[in-house]
């Protein structure tokens, strides 16, 4: 006889989350979420708020990704306004936007090593993260949110000595991660753990609008940064990650790989960056019309839809959330499973629950 029983709030591995998992025995037969805990009313807030207060609040949205979370808003804002950013704040966005998705990368490598009781290798991704939120500090005087991408381009340019360091941090977790590879991803423990787990098709993913790694691990060929190109990623060379097998195990190796190519960005585009302004002027209110853009974040496509009234506020922001549409993909895989295997799944998939609520 099935029960029914709450995974969460309190579970040590469910965050802000519950999920209604119906059991018979140690078999999840089918998953219900219930989330909202952590609703802040964020595309309310942007009603009150000039364009340009909301910057820090779009950021709130997922902080473990501030970046790429403040880049599509603003982008979204220019684009209404009829504004381009000049191309040296092209290339210290995207600075800016692949650093925090190595930092998004490694939060989420560490938590699913967390798992399955791998402590060091929990340890090794959070200890090398704190490097990448120095360099964060650094280019844009804070670690976590940052509100350095603002309409018109970046707050200001790069500080004395960042391109150095940058680039020693860089080449050491160049070498470092290949230390992860053969501790987590060649682990015969890990591995059973997490091959087979979890499995999501192509034609799965697709239809239940799966995104970001977790799409291109079961073999969609798509990356908006490649495919609909903004800022200067049209001018650097990266290679868009994609795995066949759809399981547990391949979406974390799709983002362990998509650390290498963050870097390889970075490095060009310090290497390549243009002289001249950093910013330039923006009307102070936004025009009527509306408008939609996206960005590739570290868990997915970003979808920003604005609507502007002429006044200095948004009249309406929707936010397409990639942890909400990878929601559909978890409890459509939290069936027929056993319980142990829950956690491994729903961390595979890297949704971050403030995300998922904005």
């Amino acid at each position: 006889m099935p029960v029914r029983v709450a995974w969460g709030i309190q579970h040590p591995m469910s965050g802000h989350l519950t999920l209604y998992l119906d059991v018979d025995g140690d078999v999840v037969l089918n998953t219900e979420p219930d989330v909202g805990y952590t609703h802040r009313g964020l595309e309310k807030i942007a009603e009150y708020r000039t364009y340009l207060q909301y910057v820090p609040i779009i950021e709130r949205a997922c902080d473990f990704d501030s970046s790429n979370f403040a880049l599509g808003y603003v982008r979204a804002v220019e684009a209404l306004m009829g504004v381009e950013a000049p191309e040296r704040a092209k290339y210290l966005r995207v600075i800016a936007a692949e650093l925090s998705r190595i930092m998004s990368h490694l939060y989420a490598q560490a938590l699913l090593s967390m798992t399955g009781g791998f402590e060091t290798m929990t340890v090794w991704s959070a200890n090398d993260r704190e490097l990448i939120l120095d360099l964060l500090e650094m280019l844009t005087g804070a670690r976590v949110t940052h509100t350095y991408i603002v309409p018109g381009g970046v707050r200001w340019d790069l500080p004395k000595g960042f391109k150095e360091r940058a680039f020693e941090v860089l080449n050491y977790l160049e070498r470092r991660i290949w230390d992860y590879y053969k501790m987590l991803f060649q682990n015969r423990t890990f591995q059973d753990r997490t091959m087979g787990v979890g499995v999501l098709s192509k034609k799965e993913a697709v239809e239940l609008g799966v995104t970001g790694p977790s799409l291109r691990a079961s073999g969609v060929d798509f990356d908006v940064r490649r495919d609909d190109p903004y800022e200067a990623y049209d001018k650097l060379d990266f290679d868009v990650i994609v795995e066949k097998d759809g399981d547990s195990y391949t979406r974390a190796l799709v983002r362990f790989y998509e650390i290498a190519q963050s870097i390889r960005i970075i490095k060009q585009a310090l290497k390549d960056i243009p002289e001249g302004p950093i910013r330039v002027k923006v009307p102070p209110t936004l025009p009527k019309g509306e408008v939609y853009t996206r960005v590739e974040t570290g868990r997915g496509e970003l979808g920003i839809y604005l609507v502007g009234a002429g006044t200095n506020k948004p009249y309406r922001l929707k936010i397409s959330a990639p942890s909400f549409r990878n929601l559909a993909g978890l409890v459509y895989l939290c069936r027929d499973v056993p319980m142990g295997d829950i956690p491994v799944i729903y961390y595979s998939f890297d949704i971050l629950l403030l995300d998922v609520d904005r």
